[in-house]
């Protein structure tokens, strides 16, 4: 029988919480008064972890970079997957965009913590994407990596304003035409549609 998990400390409550309430409702919106309220414990307990609204801040977005998980399959099924993801998450009724967009977008670039981390979160996934592209033996894997990550933030931009999870199937097919145009062979035929709150499970 396996241990038990481990309690949370009270870091981590606090950061969850703050994770939650942050991306769902604003930063702005949020104080940490609210985030001590909902955890039950005095704002003191909270700076105690967390001297400042700003350091919690840089934790909640610092908790959400995370790199993607290496993978055996080839690297082309490994980019059109991207956007498979991005579906099944637009999917989601807590779907609220990108947090570090948001964060951007909320505090604007002046706050230089945040942005040097949005922009190390997205660097991260366009060149994730161009060392995928150079195992294709791409040619301009560079430049074809920024054309992704396009696709992938119009699509999350096009879903926030449209409410539709397609949009990220469509932009699956035209990052097909990308690697078609740069020389890869891809297949494979558009799952069908994907409806908020409800999951379609494909069988083998």
């Amino acid at each position: 029988m396996a241990p038990p998990p481990a309690p949370q400390t009270m870091k981590e409550r606090i950061l969850q919480t703050a994770d939650k309430l942050f991306y769902l409702q604003g930063i702005r919106a949020i104080g940490v008064d609210t985030i001590a309220a909902e955890i039950g414990i005095s704002k003191r307990t909270l700076y105690n972890h967390f001297p400042s609204k700003d350091a919690l801040i840089t934790a909640y977005l610092e908790r959400r970079f995370v790199s993607a998980r290496p993978s055996e399959k080839p690297p082309a099924e490994q980019i059109l997957a991207t956007f498979d993801s991005l579906e099944r998450r637009f999917a989601a009724k807590d779907f609220r965009g990108c947090p570090f967009v948001n964060a951007v977008a909320e505090l604007g670039p002046q706050d230089r913590a945040v942005k040097k981390i949005a922009v190390a979160f997205k660097e991260s996934r366009r060149l994730w994407f161009r060392d995928r592209l150079n195992e294709l033996g791409v040619t301009d894997a560079d430049g074809l990596a920024t054309q992704l990550v396009l696709l992938v933030d119009g699509s999350i931009a096009q879903d926030l304003v449209r409410d539709d999870p397609a949009m990220a199937r469509a932009a699956k097919e035209a990052a097909k035409v990308l690697l078609r145009n740069a020389g890869v062979d891809v297949g494979g035929e558009a799952k069908p549609a994907m409806k908020r709150g409800k999951r379609v499970v494909q069988h083998p």
